[in-house]
């Protein structure tokens, strides 16, 4: 008997009746589930750590609030891809049942992704405020009214640069295909463990993205006479204010995504950018 939970887009209604129905059916055939509502998407829910899958059904949004509530439970996360991109889904709707079928046949591989820790301080010796993980990214943003924030970036303790920019994103590889992508950065395999800095809009000369080693801390002070937001994963998580710093580097815990294979990342590009072979 295998433990299910599902993790469907609220605002859908059909995705929400995908969800009741694969529920249903896996309850026929012995296996315990819960469809969760939207109130326990947004914390940690009783039971979650005891699963043995959580199943996201929506776009890479609906995706990343599934891999967060689950991560540094050891619970893998199979997506199933209802929105325009699906770069960290699995299977497309109509091969749910099959996907699960395959998963409790054991058929199938675990895929282990870095994820970004950040953490919000005043100082270099100062207490932690506010700390957040991301499996996309890490963004500091030019608050609603505002030109622009100017940042003070240091790599492994040693400075490297000052910014002004819109916005400064620090990305997985993974992420890479999110907002990074959108802001002209690289796209990298999500296999690599790296950070990526790309400034939005940079009021400078040199606006290249500048990849680092995952080993490396990345740290970003405001500096100037705004404070920006920290967005983690799209979501608003509260300002940094001028002479905070928010800090960097490789999560402490992996994502754990569920994958059979027949989806490469190489043939996902492919087809979302409608590249043809030549």
């Amino acid at each position: 008997m295998a433990r299910i939970g599902f993790a469907p887009h609220s605002d859908r209604p059909a995705v929400v009746e995908v969800a009741a129905a694969s529920a249903a059916w896996l309850e026929e055939e012995g296996h315990k589930t819960i469809v969760l509502s939207d109130s326990q998407q947004d914390g940690q829910g009783d039971g979650i750590g005891d699963l043995d899958l959580m199943v996201s059904l929506g776009g890479d949004g609906t995706m990343l609030r599934a891999v967060g509530l689950v991560l540094g439970t050891g619970v893998p996360v199979l997506g199933v891809n209802f929105g325009a991109f699906g770069y960290l889904t699995a299977v497309e709707p109509e091969g749910l049942r099959h996907a699960l079928e395959r998963f409790l046949a054991g058929d199938y591989r675990l895929l282990r992704r870095m994820t970004v820790d950040a953490v919000v301080a005043a100082g270099a010796n100062e207490q932690a405020r506010l700390r957040a993980t991301g499996l996309n990214d890490v963004v500091l943003a030019r608050p609603s009214g505002i030109h622009t924030i100017s940042t003070r970036v240091s790599v492994a303790g040693e400075h490297f640069l000052s910014y002004t920019a819109d916005a400064m994103i620090v990305s997985s590889a993974t992420g890479t295909t999110g907002y990074n992508l959108s802001a002209r950065g690289p796209i990298v395999s999500p296999e690599v463990r790296c950070l990526v800095l790309t400034p939005v809009a940079p009021h400078m000369l040199f606006d290249r993205s500048v990849v680092l080693d995952g080993s490396d801390e990345l740290s970003l002070e405001v500096q100037g006479r705004s404070c920006a937001e920290l967005i983690v994963d799209g979501v608003p998580r509260g300002d940094v204010q001028v002479g905070e710093r928010v800090s960097c580097r490789a999560g402490a815990h992996e994502a754990i995504l569920v994958s059979f294979g027949d989806r490469t990342f190489e043939s996902v590009l492919k087809h979302k950018f409608r590249l043809a072979d030549r």
